[in-house]
């Protein structure tokens, strides 16, 4: 038998990657295709830090009873800001693009799966969020004072909270994509809820100055939980008192960032399209 009579054979003996495989292939080109829109680049790293000047030069006085000033509280929450801007808008506005245009329709003709999709979207986030981060904490640490965390707990709860909050605000993203039949209606459905729950969460507004019935709607969303996470090892341990509960509460922090995960990732797998036309 020839080595062309056995290629086919070999090849039907070969075996199908995983879904962990085909989305670990999906960065680089989830990377490229980000990278060269200039124009969203910019802005997903511009506009947090901008927010996070304008906000903190407004509200520069002392939090009371402490040497933290209201600004440094307001920088350290938004990098909750940040990671929903680059996850939860910018993967409900590309996605629905995406789709829209036709570019998920030709990917469903190959070996991508929902799944793999999805790992190469939050690693994409994960990798932008990273540094957005390092802007933020850049510009809260010279200008506001913010301090990194100086033990192994404090980096480990900044880890978990951060990927945590991805991988949440990411699957929601996704989800709330299949709401919308093209982009221009997937900002509308995206940046409006975005720009509500900021204030409900603590990032654009102290908690302190937010009546009781926004504190209550803003805990049930994960953006109010990541901030705090984010304020319990940015922040002094006396800042602990400004918290609604007196207490960082990690635990709940951990349970919240899961639920909505578990939650996000099963609402993904049930309503996820490829087109239009699924």
């Amino acid at each position: 038998m020839s080595d062309t009579d056995t290629a086919p054979a070999r090849h039907r003996g070969a075996p199908v990657p995983s879904a962990l495989q085909i989305g670990s292939s999906r960065i680089v080109p989830e990377l490229k295709m980000f990278y060269r829109r200039p124009e969203q680049v910019v802005l997903t790293f511009s506009m947090p830090a901008v927010i996070c000047l304008l906000l903190g030069s407004i509200f520069s006085e002392k939090v009371p009873g402490s040497d933290v000033s209201t600004g440094a509280v307001i920088a350290a929450s938004m990098l909750a800001y940040g990671i929903l801007s680059t996850s939860f808008i910018n993967l409900g506005i590309s996605i629905a693009a995406d789709r829209d245009t036709g570019a998920l329709r030709r990917l469903r003709g190959t070996p991508t799966t929902a799944t793999s999709y999805f790992i190469g979207k939050i690693v994409l986030v994960a990798v932008v969020s990273l540094a957005e981060a390092v802007i933020l904490l850049v510009v809260g640490i010279v200008i506001f004072g913010l301090r990194l965390p100086g033990d192994f707990y404090g980096w480990f709860t900044l880890t978990w909270v951060f990927v945590l909050g991805i991988v949440s605000c990411s699957l929601l993203g996704i989800f709330i994509s299949n709401l919308a039949s093209n982009a221009v209606s997937a900002a509308v459905i995206t940046n409006g809820p975005a720009v509500g729950l900021q204030f409900l969460s603590g990032t654009y507004v102290p908690l302190m100055a937010l009546p009781t019935w926004m504190l209550i709607v803003g805990s049930l969303f994960p953006v109010k939980w990541m901030a705090q996470g984010f304020r319990s090892v940015l922040l002094p341990p006396e800042m602990v008192a400004i918290e609604p509960a007196g207490s960082w509460e990690h635990w709940r922090i951990f349970l919240v960032l899961t639920a909505w995960s578990i939650g996000g990732l099963i609402g993904c797998l049930a309503v996820f399209r490829w087109s239009d036309r699924d």
